[in-house]
């Protein structure tokens, strides 16, 4: 038989954990046959949700792990004095080679933290990023955005980085045979943006794994014009953060005018279906996770309020992540790139 690879879950992490976590695990299993799971955490609760479910049991393992990180304590100290967390025995199991992958819903600071120091990164790279998958206006289009918050402050090095991680991101995840590079800015002119811009400017016009554009401004991230933006963490974060906000904010309104008036009502049950193909085209959930590009394993991110969907899509990303091969191709692209003598 075929060897599965095995993708570990915190079943501790998250808002909804741990009911949500383990529910959306187990239902990744029914999707696809290519991995086992092993599940993080206090054992005694996680078994007995596992009780109400059906499932391939030789599939799916629970392992012990008694202490939970929360969102409230300091990443680093957490990591350092909770070895037992169901976040750091997933770390272990990484480290010695045990396991392909893994997803948490956690303390991203911890996470981040962790999967560097425990897991470590990939020979040459400075910094790991966070990479969501985003939709765009196109509905046959995705598109990368890192950093999305792993590293506030920059260098120019970074930046270049995250265009060759995310372009060999977009390939495998994406399906794109040469993505196309963009940088995030404050308008598309070569001579806009801050100092870290204007330097990564020239040097991301040098790499040859994907295809760089030039400038791109926030409204634009899902115009679908591009596959991969780059940005510092900072700057990243904040354009998730609104592009999120924004889109809840829009639907809240279009609700409260819908409800105002007869005709809104009307209105509203003719289209009903156009608005939840909107919906359902913009949900998070139907996107998994962002993945940790630059750490030894495939590690994914999935959102603090995330429910079982987004968590099952959140595994089924990193365990298509494996199977495919991200890491070793982020090694191969990235070890091209400092043989052709590019500024890393």
């Amino acid at each position: 038989m075929e060897k599965r690879n095995r993708i570990l879950v915190d079943a501790f992490g998250g808002d909804n954990a741990p009911e949500e976590i383990v529910k959306g695990a187990i239902a990744a299993l029914g999707e696809k046959e290519n991995f086992t799971l092993g599940l993080t955490g206090r054992s005694g609760e996680i078994e007995a949700i596992l009780s109400s479910l059906q499932y391939d049991k030789s599939r799916a393992e629970v392992i012990e792990a008694p202490s939970v990180i929360t969102c409230e304590e300091e990443p680093t100290l957490a990591v350092r004095k909770k070895p037992d967390s169901s976040m750091c025995v997933a770390f272990r199991l990484l480290k010695e080679d045990a396991a392909d992958a893994f997803v948490s819903a956690g303390s991203s600071g911890a996470l981040l933290v962790g999967s560097t120091l425990k897991v470590g990164r990939i020979d040459g790279v400075i910094r790991p990023a966070l990479c969501p998958i985003l939709p765009t206006v196109k509905p046959d289009k995705k598109v990368l955005l890192l950093d999305a918050g792993a590293n506030a402050d920059c260098k120019a090095a970074n930046l270049v980085q995250f265009a060759v991680m995310g372009a060999v991101y977009a390939k495998v995840a994406l399906g794109v045979k040469t993505p196309k590079v963009a940088l995030l800015s404050n308008g598309t002119e070569e001579k806009k943006g801050n100092q870290l811009n204007h330097e990564a400017f020239p040097l991301l016009k040098e790499i040859g794994n994907g295809e760089f554009v030039g400038n791109i401004e926030a409204r634009d991230i899902m115009s679908g014009d591009c596959d991969v933006v780059v940005a510092d963490g900072f700057s990243g974060n904040v354009a998730l953060k609104s592009m999120e906000g924004s889109m809840k904010g829009l639907f809240t309104m279009l609700k409260a005018e819908i409800s105002s008036s007869l005709k809104g009502k009307i209105g509203a049950l003719l289209l009903k279906k156009s608005f939840y193909r909107l919906k359902n085209s913009l949900d998070y959930n139907k996107y998994g996770g962002a993945v940790f590009l630059g750490v030894e394993k495939v590690v994914v991110k999935a959102h603090g309020s995330a429910k079982a969907e987004s968590v099952k899509n959140a595994v089924l990303q990193a365990a298509a992540a494996v199977e495919a091969g991200t890491v070793a191709s982020i090694k191969a692209e990235l070890g091209g790139v400092r043989a052709q003598g590019t500024a890393l």
